[in-house]
């Protein structure tokens, strides 16, 4: 890149040459002593500084409080922001004709929903919990992406994240088993734990078995049982119904890569003689 002081020391005349250059010298260390500009301290017709993206958006957003099981949208209503969640979890699902619910992904803590260019929301969105989030008006991030190709970028790798999520379930629902879906599932919310900032080892489960069941394309029964038998094998450990304690997340992970099966914890011959002793006499 050619400088001005560049510029100006190439028309120097040769008459003048001596004290143009010393000039020039004077003037580049000067210049070298100056602090570099950066985006905060350029003046007038300089670049402008790198917009802050979705998250400043939305700190000039709206907040909004929705309820235990009540909506924050339904599928049809007009699609008019989008949403943050800030504390909580959302159950997004849509329901057939005959009645059928299929749940298509649970959004916690910093996950976005409503993103998209239709003009109307696809799926309904139900608190699990109480629920906090930031709205943006779809006008303003449509504004924002006219000025902004930085904020273009980051929607665009919060869509592709979603796709992925959407890809990376349907092959789970198609081609997994009821065991390896669950235990997929459950290191899913593994991760979202360690992602806020909590104990991976601990889940929160604020969903139904039926939320889940739908989730995972099973039966609530067929659920109840697999987190039954992953308690008897000693993977998983279950408090109050809600909390699960992942006793063994190797174990989990080559469960839900169809590695291993369950298998039953064998039991001790301590435990087989308190079982003894705690059977009911026999009648002949």
């Amino acid at each position: 890149m050619i400088t001005a002081l560049e510029c100006n020391s190439q028309t120097a005349t040769d008459d003048g040459q001596g004290s143009q250059m010393q000039y020039l010298d004077t003037e580049i260390e000067t210049a070298n002593s100056q602090p570099i500009a950066t985006p905060s301290t350029v003046g007038p017709g300089s670049p402008p500084e790198r917009p802050e993206g979705l998250d400043g958006l939305l700190t000039a957003g709206t907040s909004r409080m929705v309820k235990t099981r009540e909506h924050l949208f339904k599928a049809g209503e007009p699609r008019c922001h989008v949403y943050r969640v800030e504390s909580g979890s959302v159950c997004l699902y849509r329901v057939i004709p005959d009645g059928r619910r299929q749940v298509l992904n649970f959004a916690f803590a910093g996950d976005f929903m409503g993103l998209g260019f239709g003009a109307e929301h696809a799926c309904n969105a139900q608190a699990l919990e109480p629920l906090r989030v930031k709205c943006l008006d779809v006008a303003a991030l449509t504004c924002g992406l006219e000025s902004s190709p930085w904020l273009g970028v980051e929607l665009y790798e919060a869509i592709s994240r979603e796709l992925t999520v959407a890809h990376n379930h349907l092959f789970a629902i198609g081609q997994r088993s009821a065991d390896e879906r669950v235990a997929c599932f459950l290191l899913v919310l593994s991760r979202q734990s360690a992602r806020c900032g909590e104990e991976a080892s601990t889940v929160v489960l604020p969903m139904t078995r039926s939320d889940i069941a739908d989730f995972l394309s099973l039966t609530v029964e067929t659920v109840s049982r697999t987190l039954s038998k992953l308690r008897a094998a000693r993977v998983i450990d279950l408090e109050q119904s809600i909390i699960v304690s992942l006793l063994d997340i190797g174990r989990l992970e080559r469960l839900a890569a169809g590695e291993s099966a369950i298998q039953p914890a064998r039991a001790t011959k301590v435990q087989l003689a308190d079982a003894r002793e705690n059977m009911p006499p026999t009648r002949l």
